[in-house]
């Protein structure tokens, strides 16, 4: 019979979750190109069901691709984009597409 790894399974029980009562752990506040600030999000793949636009480049962002939300401060929900990480991280050299602007 082989042997249980008790160390693995203690990894994955101390491994912090977004919903796990401890806050949203993925969320941070940034400073755009032209001084603006955002509420930015990072999605892990395994959470990322839905397909959507990237602002940044105007291709999809398919299901279980990790990539970033971002929201101006003080901003709603209608506010949220889905960016490739690729894209939010070259956002001040290309700006958004003109479906966008």
């Amino acid at each position: 019979m082989p042997r249980r790894n008790p160390r693995t399974e203690r990894s994955r029980a101390q491994t912090p979750r977004p919903d796990s009562g401890l806050g949203d752990v993925y969320r941070r506040i940034e400073s755009g190109p032209h001084g603006d600030e955002y509420v930015v999000r990072t999605v892990p793949g395994a959470r990322a069901v839905k397909r959507y636009r990237c602002p940044g480049c105007d291709h999809e962002v398919m299901p279980r691709v990790a990539h970033v939300v971002a929201w101006p401060v003080g901003g709603g929900e209608t506010d949220r984009r889905h960016w490739h990480r690729g894209c939010w991280n070259g956002r001040g050299t290309r700006g958004i597409t003109r479906r966008w602007s």
